[in-house]
């Protein structure tokens, strides 16, 4: 006969950031619930609402450790933009794909974590602006980048055909950064 062991008394482990973050990364995120997450946790899912309000709250956190995940520790240089951005399409891929339903989530029309979205949006606008993109130009341009990777990222991961065969991201990525200018087109092209 197997005895269960007794739990320990006294408080559980406070949670924190890193291990709500942890648990729902663990988890289906399009089917996460507060009540699932709290279970995971091995909390009461009213502890759990002390640290965040809602499901939109996990993903803030989320959020906030894939974004500190995926940026390049370097900065951006005249002659390393397009390898900065390559490196950080291939992050995204990497780590939003480890992560069943995140990177459909992201490509998903949702509001975003203004803090690290912010941080993500200032870092790749100084990377097509030290390439000699004036900032309309490098606004457009992070436009398209962040768009293009997010968007084929969610086709990918929800099983979408991306053509015949496998999709390469490689392929992808090349034609994207080749394709993003850092001036202005010339006005040769009639509308």
């Amino acid at each position: 006969m197997v005895q269960k062991q007794a739990r320990p008394q006294g408080r559980p482990a406070r949670l924190n950031r890193e291990m709500i973050v942890a648990a729902a990364l663990e988890s289906n995120l399009q089917t996460l619930t507060m009540r699932d997450l709290a279970a995971r946790l091995g909390v009461t899912h009213s502890a759990l609402y002390r640290w965040v309000a809602d499901r939109d709250g996990i993903f803030d956190l989320i959020s906030e450790v894939m974004v500190e995940r995926i940026l390049p520790a370097s900065e951006p240089t005249a002659s390393s933009w397009r390898d900065w951005l390559r490196d950080l399409a291939w992050k995204m891929h990497d780590e939003f794909g480890a992560v069943p339903g995140y990177a459909a989530h992201v490509a998903a029309p949702h509001r975003h974590n203004p803090a690290s979205f912010g941080l993500l949006h200032d870092r790749v606008v100084h990377a097509f602006t030290v390439a000699g993109a004036s900032p309309a130009m490098a606004q457009q341009s992070w436009f398209v980048f962040g768009l293009g990777v997010v968007q084929w990222l969610g086709a990918q991961h929800a099983g979408h055909d991306l053509g015949s065969g496998t999709a390469r991201f490689d392929l992808f990525v090349d034609v994207l950064l080749r394709g993003l200018p850092t001036r202005e087109p010339t006005s040769d092209h009639p509308c």
